[in-house]
This record gives C-alpha cells, structure tokens and sequence, in this order.
C-alpha cells in the first residue's frame, strides 16, 4: 500500500499541501519538530528542505509507512507511534506538525493533549484537515465511482474519515478542550494535477482502506473498473486537473 500510495496520491493530493505547510513552518523558526501521521513523508522532506538547520522526528503508526519514508526521507528521525500515547518526554520540540492526519485519530482531545505535552512553553501545533467532499474534485470523483459501482453499499470512507473532521467549530472545540489557544485558521484551495483520472482511482483502489472496503464487499475488476470509468467521466481523459479545500490551523501551547 505505500507504494501506490506515494506513487499515485502523494504528488497528485499531498504535495500542494505539504509545500505550503512547509512553508508555514519554516516562518515559526523551530529547531525540534515532531511530525504526526507522516506517511511516506511528503511534509517531512518539505521540512528538511525548508528548515534544514531544525531535527525533524517523523512518526506513524502505520510501521509499514514508517519503514517506506525512513528510506525515501532518511533525513529524518523516523519512529512507529500511536499519536495518543507519544514516546516522548514533556516538552521536547518548539512545534509539532501533522498533513491530513487528525481526521485519523481516534480520540482526537486525547492527541492534541500529547501533542500539548510534548510541546515547550510557547511551542506551536501546525495541522490541516480536508473540507468537505464536494470542495475536493479528485475525491468526489472517485466516491462517485464507488456510488455506481457498489449502489446499495458503496464504501464511505471518504466522505466519513478524511472528510469527516470538516468543521472548523468542531476543530477550534477539541484544541480548546485539549488546552490549546487558537491563533489562526485559514480556508486554503489548491489545485492537484494527475497524470489521468484512471491514476487518481487506482492509488485509492490500492493505496488506501479504500480498496480494503472494496474487497469486503466481493469487489474486483469490474467493480475497480467501473470507479476508474466514472472517475475519468467526471474529471476527463488525459491529465487532469481538480481543486481541493482544506482548513489550516496554528495554535500555541
């Protein structure tokens, strides 16, 4: 799964997003930065390449992504970590930063307490999440293509786990709750590009739990091959381009 994911999602959904996170770092100045749910790695390279005088510790705790960005970033300290029971003494980086992941976690007031923990006085926690489905054109494709190809059960990962955290209420609450003072929000739409729709569906086919929930439903090639057709119907053939919105967060310990 690392592989399709890095090979098919990271360039065409992630790296927009990594660079300007990245960048948003490197203008806080930290010299520690833990990274959250790192994947394979797309903001801890934008991190060593932003704020290469920082240590960048990456964590995950998928071992399997660990062990795929420890050798694709090795610039980095890479661990395995659950993000509610971090392996790291109290106060130990000016900022903690996360891609795309706190959708994931599953007591998210429990994550932002460790991620408060293991911030120094003063430190920042920096994170984005998704907006809702209908603002990400790649996702909405290929959510459609699960729709036709699985009508009375259609996998709901996307629209329930990645873009299920979409509320930035509900974001300012669990930061407030976890002791975080929220300093800024931001509404940010970029543009992805693919090589082609068909791209686009495989890495979610065979690059996420998407394809997982696929084969619990007795998916295969047809059912792969009708979510790449209506993908490629609602985002064209050739390469293709689609906007995404996310919401960007800084708080400070």
């Amino acid at each position: 799964m690392p592989e399709a994911y890095e090979q098919y999602l990271v360039p065409v959904l992630f790296r927009p997003f990594a660079e300007d996170l990245a960048a948003r770092a490197a203008a806080l100045r930290p010299r520690t930065v833990l990274e959250l749910a790192a994947g394979t790695g797309a903001l801890t390279a934008g991190l060593l390449a932003s704020v290469p005088s920082a240590e960048v510790t990456a964590t995950d705790l998928n071992e399997a992504m660990v062990a795929f960005g420890a050798a694709r970033v090795p610039g980095a300290v890479w661990r395995q970590a659950d993000a509610r029971r971090l392996p790291f003494p109290d106060g130990g980086f000016d900022l903690v930063v996360c891609q795309f992941g706190v959708m994931f976690f599953p007591d998210r007031v429990a994550a932002f307490g460790e991620a408060r923990r293991v911030l120094a006085p003063g430190g920042r926690f920096l994170f984005n999440t998704w907006g809702p489905i209908a603002s990400h054109g790649f996702d909405d494709a290929v959510q459609a293509g699960l729709a036709r190809a699985f009508p009375v059960d259609p996998p709901l990962f996307l629209p329930t786990v990645p873009h299920g955290y979409a509320d930035p209420a509900v974001v300012a609450d669990d930061l407030a709750a976890a002791g975080f003072a929220l300093e800024a929000e931001e509404k940010l739409t970029l543009e992805g590009r693919a090589a082609s729709a068909a791209d686009v569906a495989l890495g979610f086919l065979t690059g996420s739990p998407v394809g997982a929930a696929v084969e619990e439903r007795g998916g295969g090639p047809d059912e792969h091959a009708t979510v790449v057709e209506e993908t490629t119907a609602r985002l064209g053939r050739g390469p293709v381009t689609a906007t995404m919105t996310a919401y960007v967060f800084l708080s400070a310990a």
